[in-house]
């Protein structure tokens, strides 16, 4: 059975069930150093301007209103508890905002006297929810006295740093996945974002980009969750597998996607990276159109009765352009013929029993991963693979 998953901007996603239900138990046994710290207001402001303290890639925009943001600069001048933020020490000595971002904004923009949402001047609610005293003012007009206490109230940090795994940020991964003070679950690619920041990521926001990426899509505008940066991922990492198989029988794809992130974030393999998908999809939209992703919901024998499901089709997808990318990795030279050729071989590999299976069942067991490719690339260029 496969999932019909719509995305926020109403892209729809043929997704079978081992992917739907791809929440692995991370089989390594963590080894999690954290500790407590008392951090002012002041401290936190100087680091985040300094760039040592770093906001989650997530959080694009201060989602804070003025009045929420109000009322928690008031519990601050009231002396009221504060609650505690959640910070990870990165592997450059930096700090990794977990949870508590929202928190550090608000009193950083009343200090700074600009609101981040709006760039608007930065004045606590007229609203009788904040104490008469400092109701409507900023924080210039606050008594130095207040001025003082704001900067100077400290807020309790747990802050953690992984000592093992050495080599990849695991551990940060779950936390994130677990942690939900927002109220949304983030998906696996939005906890990437934020995990693996680095080269890589910024690689897969820019080809997200791709004019012809975005029309094979089906949307013009990246989604906001991210889901399409994801299949981009997923096409380098299962290229990466094709080549390099594993000796397990099955992965888990988020467990996968996550190691290979985190194993390529470097600057050497960028240009490498990036050449290969825009030269793949520009193979695909030249040769199969804006459909190529799709599968077919009719299997009349004449091509140009054939109709296309709605779907995306991570299957077809990364069967298609891997096949593609290894063609063009071999420096082959394409048979003459039109697009409408190459489209009927791809209709008749979607027709066949063997790829059909490859593509619907147990879709992350390596072998059905090899096979759905090697059937697909012999479809397409008569050659073995």
């Amino acid at each position: 059975m496969k999932n019909h998953i719509e995305t926020n901007e109403m892209q729809s996603i043929d997704l079978p069930d081992d992917e739907v239900y791809d929440d692995y138990s991370d089989d390594d046994l963590f080894k999690i150093s954290s500790w407590g710290a008392d951090l002012s207001f002041r401290e936190l402001i100087n680091r985040y301007d300094d760039n040592e303290l770093i906001k989650p890639e997530l959080q694009r925009n201060y989602v804070w209103d003025k009045s929420e943001a109000s009322r928690f600069i008031d519990s601050i001048l009231l002396g009221l508890p504060v609650p505690s933020v959640f910070l990870a020490k990165t592997k450059d000595e930096k700090l990794l905002i977990i949870d508590g971002y929202q928190r550090i904004m608000s009193v950083r923009d009343y200090v700074k006297g600009k609101f981040s949402k709006d760039n608007s001047v930065f004045k606590l609610s007229r609203t009788e929810k904040i104490h008469e005293k400092w109701r409507n003012k900023a924080f210039l007009e606050l008594e130095e006295e207040l001025q003082r206490k704001i900067r100077n109230t400290t807020i309790h940090a747990i802050v953690f740093t992984q000592q093992h795994p050495t080599n990849e940020d695991t551990s940060l991964f779950q936390i994130f996945e677990r942690i939900n003070s927002n109220g949304r679950t983030l998906l696996p690619q939005e906890i990437r974002n934020c995990v693996y920041q680095g080269p890589i990521n910024s690689l897969l926001f820019d080809l997200n980009n791709n004019e012809k990426w975005r029309k094979l899509w089906g949307n013009s505008r990246p989604e906001e969750r991210m889901r399409d940066m994801e299949y981009i991922l997923r096409f380098f990492a299962l290229s990466e597998l094709i080549s390099n198989p594993i000796t397990t029988n099955k992965i888990s794809l988020k467990k996968y996607l996550n190691k290979y992130m985190g194993t390529h974030n470097n600057e050497s393999e960028i240009k490498g990276l990036r050449n290969r998908f825009n030269s793949a999809i520009e193979f695909v939209h030249e040769n199969f159109g804006i459909n190529a992703f799709q599968n077919i919901s009719s299997l009349n024998d004449r091509i140009h009765n054939i109709q296309y499901t709605q779907q995306f089709s991570p299957t077809i997808f990364d069967s298609l352009l891997i096949s593609v990318d290894k063609f063009l990795s071999k420096g082959s030279n394409l048979p003459t013929e039109n697009k409408f050729e190459l489209e009927k071989k791809r209709i008749s590999c979607l027709k066949h029993q063997e790829y059909i299976n490859a593509i619907s069942k147990e879709t992350m067991k390596i072998s059905n991963i090899q096979n759905r490719v090697q059937i697909m690339y012999r479809f397409l260029f008569e050659q073995d693979f």
